[in-house]
């Protein structure tokens, strides 16, 4: 038995006191450090923080008004209608009045941290608009172990919280990788002008331009609707039918036409909102209003192709900007031209892109979600006490 169910163990057989929060919290109201000017600049100093989910809202240049707080005097801001809370070691300004700050009750014995673990554990969703912390949120009662054990939950927790923010900090620094490696691979400056396209008088043997329109083969969606989609959505459906943005449904074989379904490894051109390329290996379909291509060159990789138009996802939202529902024609894609080297090189810059493409969008994401998970499982049981 490791040493944390060692722990739950004596935790269970023992049990605690159960406390309330108004007990061990006071709270101030944030009228006095409402930030005055929305004009916010990653350059200023001091952060604008919401209770909510968005957290940090921006940095403001105002000097008055700061609520200090540091790693040895933090403070917990709660929002005070939706229940959502903060743990902050810096110091802050606020957008709104709609929230509390928490911090512990002088003389009690207690550790300030493990409430705030003790508060992620209650299990309450608000269902009127209205201020929670005096009505309704701090009468929820807390177990209160002696404090040796909740210093000890409190390691334990931390420990869990610090390895997820390394691995955090692991896959931003490796998308920063990616991002510079891709540009790097893809960049043929030298043959390229202001819009994205080619100076022919300087192009050589090594690359070749060509338009999409002429080296690839487009193919067009389903005319299903999305309430239809919707409606024949399974979780076991054997073709993606992509609706927009995130949206996708799982559909089976004889749902949709069979002239829809494409079979083959393709980019899809999600035209509308915002622009974004994805490539896509296995049966599926589009929207109506969606377009993908597919090549049938054997020496033009449409996995190269994907990651060059990856690169110019800024260009085309850029130009579709211009509509009041941003938005790309097929005659946009059509006229893009892509500079094409050798087989040998497409399938050198496919082979790095994709190691960084597993790396970041699979599997240390999917680590960091294990982690949480045991983080989470383990909070729920040092914190259940029954």
């Amino acid at each position: 038995m490791n040493k944390i169910d060692k722990l739950i163990k004596e935790l269970y057989s023992n049990g605690v006191e159960q406390v309330e929060l108004r007990s061990l919290l006071d709270y101030e109201q944030p009228t006095k450090f409402i930030v005055k000017s929305t004009d916010y600049d990653n350059s200023f100093d001091t952060p604008v923080l919401t209770a909510g989910q968005s957290f940090i809202l921006g940095y403001t240049d105002e000097t008055e008004g700061i609520y200090l707080a540091d790693k040895n005097n933090p403070v917990i801001i709660f929002d005070d209608f939706t229940t959502s809370f903060h743990w902050v070691d810096f110091d802050f300004k606020v957008k709104s009045s709609a929230m509390k700050m928490l911090r512990p009750k002088e003389n009690i014995d207690t550790n300030f941290r493990y409430i705030y673990y003790a508060m992620k554990c209650i299990q309450y969703f608000p269902q009127d608009h209205a201020r929670q912390w005096i009505s309704k949120y701090s009468l929820f009662q807390i177990p209160l172990p002696p404090l040796p054990i909740q210093e000890e939950i409190v390691r334990i927790l931390d420990k869990f919280i610090a390895l997820e923010a390394e691995l955090q900090a692991e896959l931003e620094a490796r998308r920063k990788q990616y991002e510079y490696y891709r540009e790097k691979l893809l960049t043929f400056s030298e043959l390229e002008t202001p819009t994205g396209g080619v100076n022919r008088s300087k192009s050589t043997s090594y690359v070749e331009w060509r338009t999409l329109g002429e080296c690839l083969i487009r193919t067009k969606g389903t005319k299903i609707t999305a309430g239809k989609m919707s409606e024949l959505h399974s979780e076991n459906g054997e073709i993606k039918i992509f609706a927009g943005g995130k949206t996708v449904a799982m559909v089976n074989y004889g749902d949709i036409p069979n002239g829809d379904i494409c079979k083959i490894p393709s980019v899809i051109v999600k035209s509308r909102g915002i622009i974004e390329f994805e490539y896509y290996d296995k049966p599926f379909s589009h929207k109506n209003e969606f377009w993908s291509y597919h090549s049938s060159n054997p020496n033009l990789k449409i996995k190269y192709v994907y990651y060059f138009l990856k690169t110019k996802e800024d260009y085309f939202q850029n130009i579709a900007s211009i509509m009041q529902m941003p938005q790309i024609s097929i005659r946009d894609t059509e006229k893009f031209q892509i500079p094409i080297p050798p087989l040998s090189e497409q399938e050198r810059i496919v082979s790095i892109l994709d190691k960084f493409e597993e790396m970041v969008n699979k599997s240390l994401p999917e680590e960091i979600e294990a982690r949480r998970k045991q983080y989470e499982y383990y909070r729920e049981k040092l914190l259940t006490f029954s």
